[in-house]
């Protein structure tokens, strides 16, 4: 019963061609471009972008998307060779499984648990802060009460009242977390189709604000573009490195959080019709496309608003604050995008929670979770188990986690993910070379190495306190390990 023993690829490959048996193929490339633009286009433009200037790098969050965008290209090119090459459910579970042993695809598939639950859990709290946004500004009724809108971490002095009022639950993060969970039982079709919708609407907005919010463009707010090297303390007493070169590694970090989708995208690799040739197509498409955008928007944004704006008025509706401040004449933008980022939070967490319950499903089929997770409903074809168990975790983080915290959570087990599946590709070129690659990612291993030093790098400008929270999840994943996965892991106990 060795931990390291590697799953055959004979074998993955043998899954992935009995469709039958599994997931319906149903997605296309075009479904995958816009799956993968469901989740990246969302809590981390609406949400991080201004985080990250606030609390890292001010105007220079630009150059911070670019760091984050050359580590995403890097781990991108091999995700598209993996995913193309073994076109199965899992995503760098999977693939570490085939080239790492056992134990490390458990560690990077509870890794993966901290990527899509806790990104899930991250951006519901984002809807429900801009709900609270939409009902004042937009429906000019009163919001959501505190107690009932954020977590029992957080409290709010009333400025007329001075009463402080302290958080019990977010029940708004809790409700969206519940209604996307029924709809991916439903289908990935009807998952699909509702978030294309969305993603047209999405980006259109996206497009506008970049346009029209050129002109309200404040030279000073720019200036100077890379802050000096200081250190700002944030409302939880935690110190963030803020300007300089350590100000936009930290920032490059959050807002890699933005960027995840591309790797969701690769959980759905069973359930696309020609995963070959759709699956470089969706990944390397969708993270094209959002690079761009976001470089723009935060151009765009910081140059609107200030720093301050984003620690004091701003924070999570910072977008809808700086353009109600600054932009008087287009207040019809501010509502407009109030209701947009509502619908555009929804696809993200529709993504997360579809990547999650995939590796879930996976995790169930070799043992390493319970048999149920891999329980597909007789009609629908969906892992309805897994979607269940994670609508409980899930919930849970939302309703009772703050969201800042939870965010650099994700930010850190998601460059993790990465570094483990730059270094697959590696060891799949030594241990199989012969295998069929319809993509293949160029100079190996020159970028598949450079991709571990940049996400190395950001997950170092990440800080000591979230380092912590990481090897605290690692070290319960390793106990849960060794007290049940090995001992009822499919490829060790073949007669179960």
């Amino acid at each position: 019963m060795s931990i390291w023993r590697r799953k055959p690829l004979a074998q993955l490959l043998a899954e992935a061609a009995d469709s039958e048996k599994g997931l319906k193929r149903t997605l296309t490339a075009w479904s995958l471009i816009a799956l993968g633009i469901g989740a990246i286009i969302g809590a981390g433009l609406f949400v991080r972008t201004a985080m990250a200037a606030s609390q890292n790098a001010g105007p220079s969050v630009t150059i911070a998307f670019i760091v984050a965008a050359i580590g995403c290209a890097l781990a991108g090119l091999c995700y598209a060779e993996l995913s193309s090459s073994i076109p199965i459910s899992g995503s760098a579970y999977t693939y570490t499984y085939a080239t790492m042993g056992e134990f490390l695809a458990w560690i990077i598939g509870w890794d993966l648990i901290l990527e899509y639950a806790v990104g899930a859990a991250t951006v519901g709290i984002a809807w429900s802060e801009y709900l609270n946004n939409f009902l004042v500004n937009v429906l000019h009724i009163s919001p959501i009460p505190f107690e009932f809108s954020h977590s029992p971490f957080q409290k709010m002095v009333d400025p007329v009242t001075q009463v402080t009022h302290h958080g019990i639950i977010n029940l708004p993060a809790l409700f969206i977390v519940g209604l996307i969970t029924l709809l991916l039982i439903k289908g990935i079709q009807e998952s699909a189709f509702v978030n294309g919708i969305i993603v047209i609407v999405k980006v259109t907005i996206v497009i506008l604000i970049i346009a029209i919010g050129w002109h309200f463009i404040n030279p000073a707010n720019h200036t100077p573009y890379i802050p000096a090297a200081s250190v700002f303390t944030d409302e939880h007493g935690i110190d963030h490195s803020y300007g300089g070169i350590m100000g936009i590694l930290g920032a490059a970090g959050t807002v890699f959080f933005a960027f995840i989708g591309f790797d969701a995208v690769s959980t759905a690799a069973q359930e696309t019709k020609n995963p070959k040739k759709a699956m470089p197509i969706g990944i390397l498409g969708s993270l094209a496309v959002c690079t761009i955008l976001y470089i723009l928007f935060a151009h765009v944004l910081t140059g609107v608003a200030t720093v301050e704006d984003f620690r004091t008025g701003g924070k999570e509706a910072s977008v809808a604050f700086a353009i109600n401040k600054y932009m008087i004449s287009y207040t019809w933008l501010g509502q407009l995008v109030t209701v947009a980022i509502l619908f555009g939070f929804t696809s993200v967490i529709l993504v997360m929670l579809l990547g999650q319950s995939r590796v879930f499903y996976a995790m169930g089929k070799d043992g390493l979770l319970p048999k149920i997770f891999s329980d597909l409903h007789s009609k629908f074809k969906t892992p309805y188990k897994a979607n269940f168990a994670i609508l409980i975790i899930v919930g849970a983080f939302a309703a009772f986690v703050p969201g800042d915290i939870v965010g650099d959570m994700t930010s850190i087990g998601t460059l993790f993910a990465f570094v483990l599946v730059c270094i697959s590709v590696i060891i799949l070129r030594k241990t199989e070379p012969d295998m069929k690659r319809e993509f293949r990612t160029p100079w190996v291993p020159f970028v598949p190495i450079l991709g571990v030093l940049v996400c190395l790098s950001m997950m170092y400008g990440l800080g000591w306190p979230n380092w912590l929270r990481l090897f605290l999840w690692m070290a319960i994943g390793i106990v849960i390990y060794f007290t049940y996965s090995k001992k009822n892991s499919v490829l060790n106990n073949p007669k179960k």
